[in-house]
C-alpha cells in the first residue's frame, strides 16, 4: 500500500509564506515525477508544479517566481515552498505521485488526501 500524506497547509496573511510538504510511503521500487496540484471552490483542478526524478521543473504562469517545488529523494518527499502569496492563491493542495511499485515500467499515479491553503487579505 503506499500513501502520500501532505501536511504544512493552514491560513495564512497575503504576501506571507508556507511551505507543504508531502512524503510517500509504504512498499515501491521507485518515484518518478511529483507534483502538486490545487483545486479552488467551483474550479477545476490544476498544475502548480511538477518535478521530475532528475530534478527538472514546471510552474504554472501563476505561481512562476513566487513558489518553488523540491524534493528530496532520501525521504521520498516533496516540497512546495509558497512565497508572496496572494488571496488567489487558496485552494486545496494536492499531492500527485508516479510511482513504481515492483518496477520502473509500471508506473502508477497516486493522491494525497490534500490540504486546505487559505490565504487572508
Amino acid at each position: 500500500q503506499v500513501q502520500l500524506v501532505e501536511s504544512g497547509g493552514g491560513l495564512v496573511q497575503a504576501g506571507g509564506s508556507l511551505r507543504l510538504s508531502c512524503a510517500a510511503s509504504g512498499s515501491f521500487f521507485v518515484i518518478n515525477a511529483m507534483g502538486w496540484y490545487r483545486q479552488a471552490p467551483g474550479k477545476q483542478r490544476e498544475l502548480v508544479a511538477g518535478i521530475n526524478s532528475g530534478g527538472s521543473t514546471n510552474y504554472a504562469d501563476s505561481v512562476k517566481g513566487r513558489f518553488t517545488i523540491s524534493r528530496d529523494n532520501a525521504k521520498n518527499t516533496v516540497y512546495l515552498q509558497m512565497n508572496s502569496v496572494k488571496s488567489e492563491d487558496t485552494a486545496v493542495y494536492y499531492c500527485k505521485a508516479l510511482i513504481g511499485r515492483t518496477d520502473a515500467v509500471l508506473i502508477t499515479q497516486y493522491w494525497g488526501q490534500g490540504t486546505q491553503v487559505t490565504v487572508s487579505a
